[in-house]
């Protein structure tokens, strides 16, 4: 490559690709999956020149694609899959086949859950968003069985240990007392699996729904379960300043 030349990162490029995040992008790397003229590169921390250099992953070549940021309303019982139907479960692959672009999932929710999904070939951001490092606020109604009392609420918003470590919400609040039921906001920047499901059962109470209905800045709004709608230039504007990004890209 000649002296002047932009070099930027390996995994940092294939993530500008939309092909995966810099982490799973170091993995392909490691895999030998990826070559750069022709030749695999194993070494993390590569440098490329994206105007000189051809790159592949798999056999195909890569390159810098539009960024695309998409705000969907998972439904109850679909699986956060971009492949097919499996075992008989539906995948979020079906709410969004008018997509062109190739988007992925940043963070999931489970296949009861229902709610906000951000989906985008922006690797970085996607990997920010679910990277607990940037604790991005994500915000959950839950529906309990039976009434959470005062002295439970105090108790959650202490935390609890569960059998992967301590849990403690930024933040719990009681909505309203239904008639043998609970509405509650929980608050949590920690992505760890079930941990709502699990951080209600440890104070004795189930979760009959769970929906998520922000991410950090970017809110659900009045999406209805199904439908999708392009991220607003002020709310990725906002969630790259919470991520700490601070260029902000006219996609």
């Amino acid at each position: 490559m000649e002296g002047g030349a932009l070099l930027v990162r390996l995994n940092k490029y294939l993530s500008m690709c939309g092909v995966a995040s810099r982490r799973k992008a170091d993995q392909l790397i490691l895999e030998g999956k990826v070559k750069v003229n022709g030749l695999v590169v194993k070494e993390l921390g590569w440098k490329i020149d994206p105007e000189r250099d051809v790159v592949e992953v798999d056999g195909k070549e890569v390159k810098p694609s539009r960024h695309r940021y998409i705000i969907l309303y998972k439904p109850c019982c679909y699986l956060t899959s971009l492949g097919n139907a499996q075992d008989g479960k539906k995948t979020i692959k079906e709410l969004i086949k008018d997509i062109p672009e190739r988007v992925y999932p940043a963070g999931r929710l489970d296949y009861n859950a229902e709610g906000l999904l951000i989906l985008t070939n922006d690797g970085e951001l996607a990997n920010r968003i679910m990277h607990p490092r940037y604790k991005l606020p994500k915000v959950y109604l839950v529906w309990t069985s039976g009434k959470v009392s005062k002295e439970t609420l105090e108790a959650m918003k202490r935390g609890a240990k569960l059998e992967d470590g301590f849990a403690k919400p930024d933040s719990v609040k009681l909505i309203k007392h239904l008639r043998d039921a609970s509405l509650l906001e929980i608050v949590f920047h920690e992505g760890r699996k079930h941990i709502v499901k699990r951080f209600v059962s440890r104070f004795g109470h189930k979760v009959i729904r769970l929906k998520r209905v922000a991410i950090g800045p970017v809110r659900l709004g009045k999406l209805k379960p199904g439908e999708w709608r392009d991220m607003t230039r002020e709310e990725l504007k906002n969630l790259r300043q919470a991520l700490g990004i601070k260029s902000f890209v006219r996609d």
